[in-house]
């Protein structure tokens, strides 16, 4: 709903669930003085933080970025560096249907770059190998500096494929000027990636970029209202972080590295063999989060890494489940759990080499997951105790906070939104944070959406596995029992 009617029947019901408060509550609250006082102290913290990256974004996007920008691209021009571009693609259980426009995408990203490009394309299926030697005959016929690999291999993971493929391309002997795009065999490429992204790489300091991100989701609904909010809010935290050249993330849907650095060993080990020793669940091989690995070997290795806001990828969406809750609960989980599994190391690493305000951004991803539930519990727990009236005060409070937030997203993104997304920034805010801390206590729970394999299978668990899982349960329940303790003991504090 786009309409104006829409939006006026929001701030109806905002104004409706004051009316519900009865006058004089705020100055005799009747018992719910504390629960607003965490509300406001909570809220000064978060909406600060929230002020300051909005304001970092917009001054990256409308001041830095375009001085950045011409900065590295006349560097480029003047060295007349051979770089030539490779594209590392993965594709699994991808239909024909998007495989089609996806490939013919990055042919003509190949085909546009000055230096000539190898593209790799790992795939399981033959059908896709015969896919897409068929659009690169048609595409690429007689093109001597488009090169296309095809490497069929067992449906082993995405990371055993990013691996071999990575050899692959170590092969061809890369230099410091080539670049490396990996791409997922569901993004569409744009055609100018290499002349958008090779000069980026003239900074030695630099060791990859991501960009902007739009999804395709051809079903209307809450599904795709999620993902344009999600990409929207994306936008602007990158362009955050952008202004500190260190990105919280290297997307799997689109990313560039410096060719060389992504051919080296203890990279592609990096990327193949991941794993975390965690003191109670012991050794955690890595399944997914192949972003979040080349990310980390980046940050530990001192290189910064770079956005595009003007740059953007295309990826299908399609829903995992039959309900959207069910659907935004499974992607959760995993885009979650890969982000706890290395904030942890990240944080050790220190603000000293990645500079104080992306360590403490790192940081704020594993303190927030708590602090975003300090609210509604303190709402929940003073209705219980003194006063319903506290209720609707929060929810006029939220729904005016959360459209005040998706109208400065749509604003800086340059287009507007339709009235769920306030309703979705708040479930997001919530249900991601309970996500986060049940995926914090169970980092060796792992699953790819498009695949069946995950750790711990139901099937055959061993008893230690089953050990560690009670364990899990037992440690997430006291961190939320001592919350909300806390919370109820400063409720109760007269």
């Amino acid at each position: 709903m786009l309409t104006l009617s829409a939006h006026a029947a929001y701030f109806a019901c905002a104004f409706l669930l004051i009316c519900i408060v009865p006058k004089g509550f705020l100055g005799d609250m009747q018992g719910a003085e504390s629960a607003v006082v965490i509300i406001g102290m909570l809220g000064i913290w978060r909406y600060s933080w929230a002020m300051l990256n909005f304001g970092r974004a917009l001054y990256f996007k409308s001041l830095v970025y375009p001085r950045w920008r011409a900065a590295r691209h006349a560097k480029f021009a003047a060295s007349k560096a051979p770089s030539h571009c490779y594209f590392m693609v993965t594709s699994f259980m991808v239909d024909q249907d998007t495989t089609l426009p996806v490939y013919r995408s990055i042919f003509k990203a190949a085909m546009a770059a000055r230096d000539g490009a190898t593209v790799v394309a790992s795939v399981v299926d033959g059908m896709d190998q015969r896919l897409i030697q068929s659009i690169y005959d048609v595409m690429c016929d007689g093109r001597n500096d488009v090169q296309l690999v095809i490497d069929r291999i067992q449906a082993n993971g995405k990371r055993d494929a990013m691996s071999r493929a990575l050899r692959i391309i170590a092969g061809f002997s890369p230099t410091r000027n080539d670049i490396l795009v990996f791409v997922d065999g569901d993004t569409l490429v744009p055609e100018d990636v290499w002349a958008q992204a090779a000069p980026v790489f003239t900074d030695a300091r630099t060791g990859a970029l991501t960009t902007d991100e739009a999804a395709i989701v051809e079903t209307e609904g809450l599904f795709k209202d999620w993902f344009d909010l999600r990409f929207h809010q994306r936008q602007v935290m990158m362009c955050s972080m952008g202004l500190s050249n260190r990105v919280l993330t290297l997307t799997g849907r689109m990313s560039v590295f410096r060719a060389d650095l992504a051919t080296d060993m203890t990279f592609i080990n990096a990327v193949g063999y991941d794993y975390l020793d965690h003191w109670r669940l012991g050794r955690v091989n890595f399944l997914t989060g192949d972003d979040k690995s080349t990310w980390f070997w980046l940050l530990s290795h001192g290189f910064e890494t770079a956005y595009l806001p003007d740059v953007q990828s295309r990826s299908y969406e399609t829903q995992p489940r039959d309900t959207f809750y069910d659907s935004a609960k499974t992607l959760m989980v995993r885009w979650f759990g890969n982000m706890m599994r290395t904030n942890g190391r990240a944080i050790k690493q220190g603000p000293k080499d990645m500079g104080f305000f992306t360590w403490w951004s790192i940081l704020d991803q594993r303190v927030s997951c708590w602090t975003t539930l300090v609210g509604p519990l303190s709402v929940l727990i003073t209705a219980a105790l003194y006063t319903p009236y506290i209720l609707p005060l929060y929810l006029n409070w939220v729904m005016m906070t959360r459209y005040a937030f998706c109208a400065y997203i749509a604003v800086f993104n340059g287009t507007w939104f339709t009235i769920s997304h306030p309703f979705i920034l708040y479930f997001g805010q919530v249900t991601g944070s309970l996500i986060k801390t049940f995926v914090l206590f169970r980092l060796d729970r792992q699953k790819w959406t498009r695949q069946t394999a995950a750790n711990g299978s139901k099937k055959a668990v061993a008893l230690m596995d089953r050990m560690k899982s009670y364990e899990s349960v037992a440690h997430h329940g006291v961190a939320f029992a001592l919350l909300s303790l806390a919370i109820l003991l400063v409720n109760t504090v007269e």
